[in-house]
């Protein structure tokens, strides 16, 4: 037996928009199939969408584990580590300030793992901006527009930092 009907299953239920019903399914597909490297991944995918990252990393190195030779699933795990690292940054950031270094550490982190990580520039911009440095709080959000041109927020940020930036130089660095 294997577990290619409730992999259908779990597809029908994406479709109508039962994200946990999916879930049921990929998890019996799984109990089918349990290395299965495929199964591990859509999973993690599922688990990620539903904001359930603990579930979507452990099915994702999974994968991994299993077919450590299939860039996508490395590709995919990593984009998660980065998400797991940016969640942590963020209650770095909210516990107090004073935990801006390592919350900046754990950013840097997770833009390794995803430069792509919009998310990760923006806060780490904020991270700069709270220890006063924003010259590189503006340099950090200026790689988020140069990203995504079009992101509102990052050139919102930009400009705030490269004001803050202007005038802790004073007028005569202008």
């Amino acid at each position: 037996m294997n577990g290619e009907n409730q992999i259908q299953k779990a597809y029908e239920s994406i479709l109508g928009h039962d994200f946990e019903g999916a879930i049921e399914w990929f998890e019996k597909a799984i109990a089918e199939e349990p290395n299965n490297a495929v199964y591990h991944h859509k999973l993690s995918i599922t688990f990620a969408r539903s904001n359930k990252l603990t579930k979507a990393v452990e099915h994702a190195a999974r994968a991994n584990e299993l077919d450590p030779a299939n860039e996508a699933f490395l590709f995919h795990l990593q984009v998660l580590n980065a998400r797991e690292l940016v969640e942590q940054a963020s209650r770095q950031l909210t516990i107090q300030s004073d935990h801006a270094e390592r919350a900046i550490f754990l950013l840097k982190e997770a833009i390794a793992l995803d430069p792509l990580a919009i998310e990760a520039y923006l806060m780490l911009g904020e991270a700069f901006a709270m220890r006063k440095d924003y010259a590189r709080a503006y340099q950090t959000v200026m790689e988020a527009v140069r990203l995504e041109p079009h992101h509102e927020l990052a050139k919102q940020h930009a400009t705030i930092y490269k004001i803050k930036m202007n005038t802790e130089l004073g007028p005569r660095h202008r």
